[in-house]
């Protein structure tokens, strides 16, 4: 008999029982000093966030960063299965009696082996339980070795679902506001006379959107570390803008109406509050300026030249600034946490929207130059 061992193999099946329990069970925010989903997490996002920053391509960083979302949920659940495995052992070792095949010595690797052949069900049956307790702790194991297959089956649907429900409205994003997207450029796009109707449905589908991305990245954090499909598009960027834009039209901009962009800005500036925490995110106070005084000139130019014309004045600078200081630390300390760049809040750079963007548009167009003013032929039909 080894009493410590049973014990501590004891402790080492609750807590990785309470932390799936409380992961996939009961998905919501449990406010604890030690969590082993967080705990991983931490010791796996930032190693693998130093080796993203000595990627000098764009494009392939975010490719890189892009495998740790699912990568990282597919070693979780093996962390969770080896941790069941590994305390059931010390369980078997600290209280059972066992009989192998050939009367040969029992030790520890060996019940580790058991172990793990009777979670993964496997019954080879060359080491057979010899005691009551053996016996009962062999079928307890085997049955949560069958439960932590339903979990796989149950949980990782569940979790591209909801990245399926995010990613949608990113999508629909690039055609309104650019690629990467901006606040002005969403305004600019709406055309100099922007229908209020047109717009409100705009902000409350955004305002949906922002509580739906705070209900599934409390639920399940990991997808936080999930990328989208273009290294120019993030959800926080899309919160960013959304914020960015109405922290606008809450400021005043002549002829339209600020009452929906009031509802979206407190939905996704909840987000932005209580997602920088759930990634122990932290503030940065010499993060720099998203908007200097010179480029909020350019902007209310910009916009005027398109129709758009935001108020001025100190009074309204202040309280934009009063606006900013409400959401941008958080969405900086996100950034740095997650590694995601933020939008600007003016698009210098003249390039194509993604969807514009295509594998074949050179040799398309260079295919057009060269039949330029060639005749057609009946066979080109053909």
């Amino acid at each position: 008999m080894h009493p410590l061992a049973a014990i501590f193999g004891l402790v080492i099946i609750l807590a990785v029982l309470l932390d799936a329990f409380e992961t996939v069970v009961l998905p919501r925010r449990i406010t604890r000093q030690f969590r082993l989903t967080a705990w991983f997490y931490r010791n796996t996002w930032i190693p693998w966030m130093r080796l993203a920053k000595r990627i000098n391509s764009t494009t392939r960083r975010e490719s890189f960063l892009g495998y740790f979302g699912p990568l990282s949920l597919i070693v979780l659940l093996v962390f969770w299965a080896l941790g069941l495995i590994f305390g059931f052992a010390l369980l078997q070792y600290g209280t059972g009696e066992h009989v192998r095949m050939g009367n040969e010595a029992i030790t520890f690797p060996v019940l580790l082996y058991h172990s793990g052949e009777t979670f993964f069900t496997l019954g080879y049956g060359d080491i057979t339980p010899d005691s009551p307790v053996a016996r009962a702790l062999a079928v307890t194991e085997a049955g949560m070795g069958f439960a932590f297959l339903g979990v796989v089956i149950g949980y990782l649907p569940v979790v591209y679902d909801a990245f399926g429900i995010r990613e949608l409205e990113i999508s629909m994003l690039d055609s309104r506001a650019g690629s990467p997207p901006s606040a002005m450029e969403l305004l600019n796009r709406l055309g100099c006379c922007p229908e209020q109707k047109v717009l409100d449905d705009i902000f409350h589908d955004w305002e949906r959107w922002s509580a739906d991305l705070l209900a599934s990245h409390l639920s399940y954090p990991v997808l936080s570390f999930f990328r989208s499909q273009h290294s120019n598009q993030s959800w926080l960027g899309a919160l960013t803008v959304m914020l960015d834009v109405t922290s606008l039209l809450m400021t005043g901009v002549d002829g339209l109406r600020d009452d929906q962009a009031k509802l979206t800005f407190a939905m996704a500036r909840h987000a932005a509050v209580d997602l920088a925490q759930v990634v122990s995110a932290q503030y940065d106070p010499h993060a720099p300026d998203r908007l200097p005084p010179e480029e909020l000139q350019l902007m209310r130019k910009t916009l005027a030249a398109n129709g758009l014309q935001l108020r001025e004045g100190a009074e309204v600078d202040e309280k934009l600034s009063e606006y900013r200081r409400m959401y941008e630390p958080y969405v900086q300390a996100l950034s740095l946490r997650m590694l995601i760049t933020l939008p600007p809040w003016i698009r210098t750079e003249k390039k194509k929207d993604n969807w514009q963007a295509g594998p074949w548009d050179r040799m398309i167009q260079a295919r057009g130059l060269a039949n330029l003013g060639r005749r057609p032929h009946a066979e080109d039909h053909f």
